[in-house]
Formats: structure tokens, C-alpha cells, sequence
């Protein structure tokens, strides 16, 4: 399992997210990001692996396709994409970031 890992919650059905598309990008010294991993939520909103590698430490973020999820459903989003940048300063722990999204709003956490 990577050690960077996602869930998202459908706040307005109360129900977890399935097949919300998701990027995992990292951030080079640069300033440039790269695609480190990406995937779908499965049945119970999750995506445990993310990443093709384990982290290292540094800047990532997430993406989560926001207006395809809610298309699919024939709801209209105000956000067509969740961004969350975060970092990661020990790469030998676990980092859970977990999605609460409803069509006009979203937020996140650092989770465990």
C-alpha cells in the first residue's frame, strides 16, 4: 500500500464517493509538478493505492475530478476540480488525506 492514501465522502448524499477520478502529483525542486500516481474510488469511496512508489518527503497534490463524479449523476458542481496541496515531512509515515465534496463546496483534512 502506498503511504499516501484518499477517501472521498459524498457530503450531500452521505454516502462515500464512487469513481471519483484522483492525481497524485509531486512537486520537483523546480517548482514543476509530475504525475506520481492517479486511480478511482472504489464502492466505499477509497483509493488505497496511490502512488506507484512510496513518498518521499516533499510537496504533493491531490486532484480530485469533482464534475465528472457529479455529471455521472446529473448534478451541476460549482467546483469542477478539488485541488489539495500538502507536504509531506516524514516520508516514513502514513498520510491519509480524505475528501468531503457536495456539489457547491468540499473540504479536507489531514486523516489517519
Amino acid at each position: 500500500m502506498s503511504n499516501i492514501t484518499t477517501h472521498v465522502l459524498d457530503t450531500s448524499l452521505g454516502r462515500p464517493a464512487a469513481g471519483v477520478s484522483v492525481t497524485l502529483e509531486a512537486q520537483d525542486g523546480a517548482g514543476d509538478w509530475h504525475v506520481v500516481g492517479q486511480g478511482e474510488t472504489d464502492a466505499d469511496g477509497r483509493l488505497k493505492s496511490l502512488a506507484v512508489a512510496a513518498a518521499a518527503a516533499g510537496v504533493y497534490r491531490l486532484t480530485f475530478d469533482t464534475e465528472l463524479y457529479f455529471a455521472a449523476r446529473g448534478v451541476e458542481t460549482f467546483y469542477p476540480l478539488a485541488v489539495v496541496v500538502f507536504r509531506v515531512r516524514d516520508a516514513s509515515e502514513h498520510h491519509h488525506v480524505p475528501l468531503l465534496v457536495s456539489p457547491f463546496g468540499y473540504s479536507t483534512y489531514r486523516g489517519s
